[in-house]
């Protein structure tokens, strides 16, 4: 994702009237195919931002490869679980293995699924930071290459220092452009949203109710592109004027966006990210790097400048104790609750 403090690369069009740009918004919606920016983190938070996806992706981390172990975690219908099982061995997100002579066959994460961890991770202490609402974190993460408590930062890749909003640059990658958007994605919320929670206490379930839905996060992307007025949004995403209202409304009554008035007679607003709403930088920029890296066939949209050294960068989940890039496989965990009671499997944990 862009930064918010170096965002114009080209001189911006002329403002357009409300009414004009509604108007433009609804021919977009019925006469010709929605296109949209070309976008690393959208490609991610396609997979992602399925609620059942997502949670049957966070159960294989904790350890769960079969499908009654799925099931018995997520309480999940039958037909929901195979069907997503499917979709996710298609995607090469999991591979399907029968171990030994069973015929039973397990489900285990790919070096492409194992690859979204750090994203998670990112996500993860996104929701500790400002959704705990004054509980314990579900979990304290344990590096076990250093043997320290971590709480890990997204950090440059050439120079291993944090990452924010406001020390990063972007500039088109070799893949930039529009592309007529697919139907079918997941832009409805109604639903989903509270599926994100089911199963265990998850700081990650907790940040995607909040950008789950792709028209909430192209909302928020289009913060960090430095576009802040209603009428900009809807002419950008060309989205429905109900659906923009309803998502902006939801993200300032989450705190991520803060309104700002600008002209009366009539009154207008521009929509600012707040500090918790900047500190989805991270996550944003660690999901922008796993679909560069697997899904935009060598031609990244962006290419992001990390101007503390100035040096292009990509993002990496390191820990904070030993600057070391986070791997899954180095990972336990100190729990606040006790996985059998959500008739869930781990995950590896080690004594408080």
């Amino acid at each position: 994702m862009p930064a918010t403090a170096k965002l114009q690369t080209t001189k911006p069009s002329a403002r357009p009237a409300a009414k004009a740009s509604k108007a433009q918004a609804g021919k977009a919606q019925v006469g010709t195919a929605r296109r949209e920016r070309n976008c690393s983190v959208a490609r991610t938070l396609d997979i992602v931002s399925d609620a059942w996806a997502f949670l049957i992706i966070r159960e294989a981390f904790f350890g769960a490869q079969t499908f009654e172990a799925f099931r018995t975690a997520l309480g999940i219908p039958r037909a929901t679980l195979t069907d997503r099982l499917r979709k996710l061995t298609q995607l090469a997100i999991f591979r399907q293995v029968a171990p030994g002579s069973s015929l039973r066959k397990e489900y285990r994460l790919t070096k492409m699924g194992f690859d979204l961890y750090p994203s998670f991770i990112a996500l993860m202490q996104f929701g500790d930071r400002w959704l705990a609402g004054g509980r314990p974190a579900p979990l304290t993460l344990v590096h076990m290459s250093c043997g320290c408590d971590s709480h890990p930062i997204v950090a440059c890749s050439h120079c291993g220092e944090r990452v924010t909003a406001r020390d990063a640059k972007y500039r088109d990658g070799p893949g930039a452009g529009r592309h007529p958007a697919k139907a079918g994605r997941n832009t409805r919320r109604a639903s989903d949203g509270s599926r994100f929670s089911l199963g265990r206490p998850s700081s990650v379930s907790r940040a995607l109710e909040i950008i789950g839905d792709k028209w909430s996060f192209m909302v928020v992307r289009e913060g960090f592109f430095g576009n802040r007025r209603y009428d900009k949004i809807l002419t950008e995403l060309e989205i429905a004027p109900n659906i923009l209202t309803d998502r902006l409304n939801r993200l300032v009554a989450s705190g991520v966006f803060y309104r700002r008035q600008y002209q009366s007679s009539p009154d207008r607003y521009e929509y600012l990210l707040t500090d918790m709403g900047r500190d989805l930088y991270g996550p944003f920029i660690t999901m922008l790097q796993w679909g560069d890296r697997w899904l935009s066939k060598g031609k990244p949209p962006l290419l992001l400048t990390h101007l503390t050294c100035g040096h292009v960068f990509h993002a990496s989940v390191n820990c904070d104790r030993c600057k070391q890039p986070i791997v899954a496989a180095d990972m336990r965990y100190k729990l606040t609750y006790d996985p059998k009671a959500f008739g869930a499997l781990g995950p590896r944990s080690v004594d408080s």
